[in-house]
């Protein structure tokens, strides 16, 4: 198992270090820093001067990603894309453009990510997984049917309408909780109510509709006629074996998403007006705000591995079969 994990993550070197080269390609494409130290200065006719000292403070005054000037192994890191991101790897993530920490950023926003995605998720897993028991116990009846048409439908249907339509209905006609905003503790039920419903009912189609194709699968296998030949209740057949045996494909959809929680939702965070991880990265998307989108890319990226990593190890406890060598 340990050495399992010590070459998945070696074998994640490579891919951070490829994923960093692919964003700075895809900001640099469109953005020199030049551009990005006009848009920071906020000033119409800025001076060359001024352009070169903003560059020089933040070390945008070397080559991109070559420099012809230096010799050996200083013509790779004395560039941008070198000192940018080599120190991503001991997660010092630096200071945005506008001079303020990154890291402490991240570490104050993450709370109110996780105060909203926590909820959705394991509120979310449980109204998901209930309705797709019920669809498959009640298989090929009215209520399979109209189930899967709905879930259907609500999968056709946007999240910015559930968000919109959430705001002007609750908020806006009935008055019910606050159209948007953030605070903490306990007074931050009434602003995270509606965005945690949003988010759970958005989520109910593809959730439900996803987990009754697992239990379905199940329940086509012979040791479930064998347990119903043995007069076994339909109840328990569901419950101790189909949503037992259902746990692995189940597990590879749920736990992968845990570590990307903190990375919070970039729609609901900016509609709801809450100050995540989420909004964070828009915001920094819109000012152009390299040191920042490259920090959140990294960052996911590591989380998304980690989730990867989880995954297969949580398979070895679902079922014992399954060994890591």
């Amino acid at each position: 198992m340990l050495a399992y994990i010590i070459r998945r993550v070696f074998y994640a070197i490579p891919i951070l270090i490829g994923v960093n080269l692919l964003t700075f390609a895809l900001f640099f494409v469109v953005n020199t820093p030049e551009d990005i130290a006009r848009m920071q200065l906020g000033v119409k006719r800025v001076t060359p001067e001024a352009i070169d000292k903003w560059k020089a403070e933040r070390g945008y005054d070397k080559p991109l990603l070559l420099n012809q000037r230096m010799d050996g192994l200083r013509a790779v890191t004395e560039t941008i894309f070198f000192e940018k991101s080599a120190r991503l790897f001991v997660f010092d993530f630096g200071n945005a453009d506008d001079g303020r920490s990154i890291g402490h950023e991240i570490a104050t926003r993450m709370w109110p990510s996780l105060a909203l995605a926590l909820p959705v998720f394991l509120v979310g897993l449980l109204v998901n997984v209930t309705i797709a028991l019920l669809m498959a116990f009640f298989r090929a009846t009215y209520l399979d049917f109209w189930g899967v048409v709905l879930c259907v439908a609500m999968m056709s249907i946007s999240g910015l309408f559930y968000i919109i339509g959430g705001q002007y209905l609750i908020s806006k006609l009935w008055n019910l909780v606050p159209i948007s905003g953030y605070a903490g503790g306990l007074d931050g039920f009434k602003f995270l109510a509606l965005p945690v419903a949003v988010g759970v009912i958005g989520g109910v189609g593809s959730g439900a509709r996803w987990y009754r194709t697992f239990f379905l699968e199940e329940m086509g296998k012979d040791y479930v006629r064998t347990a119903r030949a043995k007069g076994l209740t339909e109840n328990m057949v569901m419950f101790r074996h189909v949503l037992k045996n259902a746990m692995i494909p189940i597990l590879t959809g749920v736990v992968v998403v845990i570590p990307t929680l903190f990375m919070g939702s970039l729609i609901s965070e900016s509609f709801f007006g809450i100050p995540g991880l989420g909004s964070y990265t828009i915001d920094a998307i819109q000012s152009q705000d390299f040191a920042i989108v490259r920090a959140m890319v990294f960052m996911g990226s590591v989380l998304y591995i980690a989730g990867l990593l989880l995954t297969d190890i949580s398979y070895t406890l679902v079922d014992p079969r399954i060994r890591l060598e």
